[in-house]
């Protein structure tokens, strides 16, 4: 049977996805701060270990490195937003930001590589963002992280490539989820009176990512062209695209 760890699986994508592994019939660890959601999740599934932790903590890292050193399948969704100045961002926010968006992920991939190279099987999949592609002013600090994600994982990639063992970036725009109210961007140009596309599709599109093996990942015909464009616009433009754009409609 094969085994999948799922970070953020309480709610969004990672439920979805968690969720559609558990139908399959894969042994399931999921991962979150709060522990009801998973609960409701292991009761419709046989083999579902719950973790409780947070991945902004290194206790909660090191709970999970110890599982995911044992799957087939890791999946670094866990990760959060914050819609604002930086200089008015509080530093604790940020630092979390970032050990939860890149210090986990990194950590976790650590952890499950080595036995996935061993066997010579197994998959990661990252959950990354289509503002990995450009500096996103007024959510500085996330876009940045994104971008780390994305380089990250490419490089990875190629290192393991011809191994058997697959690393993905799956880079979704705005989707239907509880970001934005966690972020506070619900009132910004990009997600206000937009129809978004659901969880539940985002996470098929993920997983189909994944299983294909790519490498990069972006769903949505806009989100493609978006993603190609910034190579050809210059970065005064972009900045300044993306500042309108993230800000109140």
């Amino acid at each position: 049977m094969a085994t999948a760890l799922v970070t953020g699986a309480s709610s969004g994508i990672g439920l979805e996805m968690a969720t559609t592994l558990g139908q399959e019939g894969v042994e399931l660890f999921v991962v979150a701060r709060t522990r009801g959601p998973l609960e409701e999740l292991a009761a419709r599934f046989e083999k579902v270990t719950i973790i409780e932790a947070d991945l902004g903590t290194a206790e909660g890292r090191a709970e999970v490195a110890a599982a995911a050193s044992k799957v087939d399948i890791l999946i670094n969704n866990a990760g959060f937003g914050e819609h604002g100045a930086f200089a008015s961002m509080p530093t604790g926010r940020v630092t979390q930001m970032i050990e939860v968006n890149c210090v986990a992920l990194t950590e976790l991939a650590s952890a499950a590589l080595p036995a996935m190279l061993e066997r010579g099987s197994g998959s990661i999949l990252n959950i990354a963002s289509t503002a990995a592609f450009q500096a996103g002013p007024t959510m500085a600090v996330y876009g940045a992280t994104k971008a780390y994600v994305l380089s990250f994982t490419e490089a990875i990639a190629e290192e393991v490539r011809g191994s058997g063992v697959s690393v993905t970036a799956f880079c979704p725009g705005a989707f239907a989820s509880g970001f934005q109210d966690a972020a506070h961007i619900g009132e910004s140009r990009l997600v206000k009176d937009r129809k978004l596309p659901s969880s539940t599709q985002i996470a098929a599109e993920a997983l189909a990512a994944m299983r294909r093996k790519d490498v990069v990942a972006v769903p949505g015909l806009m989100n493609k062209i978006n993603a190609v464009s910034v190579r050809f616009t210059p970065r005064p433009v972009l900045r300044r695209v993306a500042h309108y754009v993230l800000g109140a409609a």
